[in-house]
């Protein structure tokens, strides 16, 4: 299956998110080609070249708008990430997962997929054991993933995986300083221990983090983003003053102090683009090294303004 890479292959030290791409109305923006062509080619031009996307994002749209990207590059060129959403599977068919599989390669106009994932764990384990009964076998099978599961659910994962001689090779969660419950609940160091990737995805709150939003500017109404985070933008103030502290210290902009931070704890953040300059911030991002103490000021500061940031489609981890 080319295109397909093993655990040992290199991974950039920030993921694009094509979430927005979708038009599901999370976000309370149209996106088209036109606008985002320049965005994908500058991303692409600057070494950053996984894209993580999936089906459930506008019901193929994000897949759709990536694929129009991605036709007639070198396959070795680009990493996607894809996942398995249990609530977008056919209930009905005997062959459900390679339903989806198909599908979602046929959208993106791919041969296989680099990583794929378990989107959530609605019906855990079936998911993830008819996956691994589909890879099983498979020459360069991707790289496989579990998203929104808690420590019990990813360790489950893995074993029902070992079973299929595979592994767990990811774990996608929520994670930012709004939300610590998979490092509370002892997810990050399980991944550490056991060579697994950590995908942090909502690192800057859809926006929330990014210095654009406070009590005199909210997030426009009528998007699921602007209900969450415009009732508490005081509380949003008052950490994003102490991230520009430290973007002053290093010359960047408020955006670029969360990822920085999520990097520096060891994971990988997934960060959502639609304007060329949401590149050109992230790479200046993957370039900051926050010291031990600036991230305990930064995880203090949060922790004293107790936030409880859970979307309608997660749970707790701890």
């Amino acid at each position: 299956m080319e295109g397909a890479f093993t655990m040992a292959t290199q991974l950039p030290k920030i993921a694009l998110g094509a979430w927005a791409w979708g038009n599901d109305g999370t976000f309370g923006t149209n996106y088209t080609e036109e606008s985002l062509r320049p965005v994908f080619d500058a991303a692409m031009a600057a070494g950053l070249n996984l894209w993580d996307t999936a089906y459930a994002y506008g019901m193929g749209t994000s897949e759709q708008m990536l694929a129009a990207f991605l036709k007639g590059l070198p396959r070795e060129s680009y990493i996607v990430s894809d996942k398995l959403t249990p609530q977008c599977m056919n209930y009905e068919s005997n062959t459900p997962v390679k339903d989806m599989w198909e599908q979602q390669c046929s959208l993106l106009g791919v041969d296989t997929m680099d990583i794929y994932w378990v989107h959530n764990p609605v019906d855990a384990p079936r998911w993830i054991r008819d996956l691994a009964v589909f890879l099983e076998g498979k020459k360069n099978p991707p790289m496989i993933g579990v998203s929104n599961h808690n420590i019990d659910e990813i360790k489950e994962a893995d074993r029902v995986l070992r079973e299929h001689e595979l592994r767990l090779g990811a774990v996608q969660n929520h994670y930012s300083l709004l939300n610590r419950s998979s490092e509370d609940s002892g997810i990050l160091a399980y991944c550490r221990e056991n060579g697994v990737h950590f995908f942090s995805y909502m690192v800057l709150e859809q926006g929330a983090l990014s210095g654009q939003y406070d009590t005199h500017h909210p997030m426009p109404e009528g998007s699921a983003r602007a209900a969450t985070y415009n009732p508490v933008l005081d509380k949003i103030e008052i950490l994003n003053a102490a991230l520009k502290t430290l973007a002053d210290k290093y010359g960047v902009g408020i955006a670029q102090i969360p990822v920085a931070w999520a990097i520096g704890k060891g994971t990988l953040p997934i960060i959502g683009i639609t304007k060329p300059h949401h590149v050109a911030d992230a790479v200046k991002a993957a370039a900051i090294s926050l010291t031990p103490e600036e991230i305990r000021l930064l995880e203090d500061t949060a922790d004293k303004l107790d936030f409880s940031i859970i979307r309608a489609w997660e749970k707790e981890m701890n």
